[in-house]
């Protein structure tokens, strides 16, 4: 495998791009906390003035989003579990919100980058030169058993531009799911997205502008607690 001019052409490619990302110091990031506007998106366009969001994220499998000005609206997720923290207090998060975040953690550059690539079954392919959002790219398929993601690094800074990977539905039918990166500025020395946008099949569905971000803050554990204090579908099963 190591003999292999594309596989090796690959991995030089996303050796380059960890170093463009900040190299050790992005590898060994263990947490993030970030603010900035969040903005749904209904068949491709905007359906609202967007929302002010809090991040808190810790390596691994950490996260907490805080919502709205009053930050009542709380989203926890802590490995395969999610909550949702609202006036009625701790409910578990709905099962489709759930399996689609679980899905793109899973595939998430952090993922990808650190962890697929130290498996002994992984596979690389260099794609050879394209266009990611107008701009001249090169394209890396990281294989990991049945699973892949496809990156669209920037040919002159290596930053990711775009990042790609597909999964059936139910019925069987192949879904893409896109993160399209922009804004790159440092923060703290670490080159930074401060504008992501989701796609899947090719319609927008959610894009974050990124105000502020800390690294290495020291987040406590105790921010990713949570416990359930009620069940939203108990009235319903009554009827």
């Amino acid at each position: 495998q190591n003999q292999d001019p594309n596989a090796r052409k690959a991995r030089d490619l996303l050796n380059q791009c960890i170093q463009a990302l900040g190299g050790e110091a992005w590898l060994n990031l263990q947490d993030m906390q970030e603010e900035g506007r969040t903005y749904s998106y209904y068949q491709g366009r905007p359906n609202s003035l967007g929302t002010q969001f809090w991040l808190f994220w810790k390596w691994p499998d950490k996260e907490r989003v805080e919502l709205t000005k009053q930050r009542d609206v709380v989203y926890i997720n802590v490995g395969d579990k999610g909550y949702e923290v609202t006036y009625k207090g701790t409910a578990m998060e709905e099962p489709q919100s759930l399996t689609d975040y679980l899905r793109r953690k899973k595939h998430s550059l952090e993922v990808v980058l650190r962890q697929w690539l130290k498996e002994p079954n992984v596979a690389l392919f260099y794609d050879g030169p394209a266009v990611a959002e107008q701009k001249p790219a090169e394209s890396v398929t990281i294989m990991n058993g049945e699973d892949a993601v496809t990156l669209f690094l920037n040919a002159d800074t290596h930053l990711p531009i775009k990042k790609t990977f597909t999964w059936r539905d139910k019925e069987r039918y192949k879904n893409e799911e896109a993160e399209i990166f922009d804004g790159w500025r440092p923060e703290q020395g670490i080159p930074t997205a401060h504008s992501i946008i989701r796609a899947r099949n090719g319609d927008y569905t959610n894009q974050r502008f990124i105000t502020s971000v800390k690294y290495n803050q020291g987040l406590a554990d105790s921010l990713f607690e949570a416990s359930i204090t009620y069940d939203p579908m108990q009235g319903k099963r009554k009827k």
